[in-house]
This record gives structure tokens, C-alpha cells and sequence, in this order.
């Protein structure tokens, strides 16, 4: 899966944008800001996490952390992140290359406010030293993302 799922989605659903693999890694936030040379919150960290018997994605602006308590009160459950076993079983990419393109498994998409702020950002592309410059239209239709307000 990974990379390469997200390559077939793009070719099959004729998403004409260009997957970035780099020769270092990009597997957190500050590795994929300096691999990509622009400041951290311009990464797009995807984030999986339980809720009750479901499991979600939450992109969010790389520098920011979610808000317990804005979380609560969107999801009204209390936020569990999955273990890397887990996001690699349900999603089909590894910790570092999650991104809401090529899964393995059909999940909600929600796109944190703090996005906002850029008109591009750089979501990993399913593997830990990959990304996609993508614009916050083409993201929200691709994902058919839910915004939503749950960082600090």
C-alpha cells in the first residue's frame, strides 16, 4: 500500500498532482519542513484517531496540537490516537507517510481551521519521505473533508 496506493488513486481518479519523494526522510513535521524548505506549519499532519468503534483523520497545521477539550466537545468522545500498528492495519500507510490519500479503508476526513491560514499545504503521500503540495479546495474535494475546529 503507501506510496503506491496513492498513486493509483491519483491515476485512477485523475488527480493531476505530483507526489514529492525525497532522498532524506519527512516523517515529522520538521523533517518535512526542511526536506521541503518551508516553515513547519505549512505541513499538513494527518492524524488518526478512535472514536467509539470508528476511526478518523484529522489534518492539521504541522506546528499545532489538538485541544482536548475543543476535540470533546466537536466529536463528544474524548480524543485516542491510534498506535502505529493500528494507523499501518487501517490505513495502509506507516506512521510518518499518513495522509488521507490511497487508504486501505474508507474514513471520515475532517480539515482542522488552523489550515486555513495558507491558500497550499503538504500533506505526507503514504510513505515517511513523501509529500503533495496540494491547495485547500482540491483537498477538501478530494477527502470530501469536514472542517472543523479542535486545535490549540
Amino acid at each position: 500500500m503507501g506510496i503506491e496506493a496513492v498513486k493509483e488513486e491519483f491515476k485512477s481518479k485523475k488527480i493531476n498532482l505530483e507526489i514529492l519523494e525525497f532522498d532524506v526522510s519527512s516523517a515529522t513535521v520538521e523533517l518535512a519542513s526542511k526536506a521541503l524548505e518551508v516553515e513547519p506549519g505549512r505541513i499538513a499532519k494527518t492524524m488518526a484517531f478512535r472514536i467509539k468503534d470508528e476511526t478518523i483523520l484529522i489534518l492539521a497545521k504541522g506546528d499545532m496540537k489538538v485541544d482536548n477539550r475543543k476535540f470533546k466537545d466537536v466529536f463528544s468522545a474524548k480524543a485516542k490516537m491510534l498506535s502505529s500498528e493500528e494507523v499501518l492495519d487501517i490505513t495502509g500507510h506507516p506512521v510518518g507517510g499518513v495522509c488521507p490519500f490511497g487508504l486501505k479503508s474508507s474514513l471520515k476526513v475532517f480539515l482542522d481551521q488552523s489550515l486555513k491560514v495558507y491558500d497550499f499545504v503538504y500533506p505526507a503521500a503514504g510513505s515517511p519521505n513523501s509529500a503533495v503540495k496540494i491547495g485547500l479546495e482540491e483537498l477538501e474535494k478530494i477527502t470530501d473533508g469536514t472542517w472543523i475546529d479542535v486545535c490549540k
